[in-house]
């Protein structure tokens, strides 16, 4: 019997849309570190793309927008990250955490060079809506202009198929 069990969760699940959906989103964040001393705070966007592979694990794709607005005389710049998520859901409704994982390209005049990216998250999610609060790290060397890193709070609205 447990072996049966095993091999029903190997077997690839179809795409429907009862376990999937895209969700859309805004954040806003902090800068910490050396991004701090230019940037004031931090306002993003995002989309998701999730399938549910099982009652309590999410996985999917993402990406978005993340502005950084100046400090005095310095310059506008932004992040867009690029990678895959995942989630773990222990209840159809309540406590939630995940991270979001990839490349982030930078715009702007600053020091353009991306570099990998994180966004770990915990939260509260019910059948429409995520809150959470995060980290946003874009890891780069010192020689390509340091990291880029922010905590703040978001929301996402599940965008269901029907």
């Amino acid at each position: 019997m447990a072996s049966g069990q095993l091999f029903a969760q190997e077997q690839a699940q179809e795409i429907t849309a009862k376990n999937s959906w895209l969700k859309a989103g805004i954040s806003v964040g902090v800068p910490v570190g050396e991004v701090a001393s230019v940037s004031s705070f931090m306002l993003g966007g995002e989309l998701k793309g999730q399938l549910m592979t099982t009652n309590h694990w999410g996985i999917g794709l993402t990406s978005g927008y993340n502005h950084f607005f100046p400090k005095d005389d310095n310059d506008h710049y932004g992040t867009v990250p690029v990678g895959g998520f995942f989630r773990y859901y222990p209840k159809s409704t309540g406590f939630f955490v995940g991270s979001d994982v990839g490349y982030s390209f930078v715009t702007g005049p600053v020091e353009n060079t991306g570099g990998f990216w994180v966004k770990p998250q915990v939260g509260y999610h019910n059948y429409n809506w995520n809150f959470f609060g995060f980290y946003n790290g874009v890891i780069r060397n010192a020689d390509n202009g340091g990291n880029i890193q922010a905590f703040g709070l978001g929301t996402t609205y599940n965008i269901r198929f029907k």
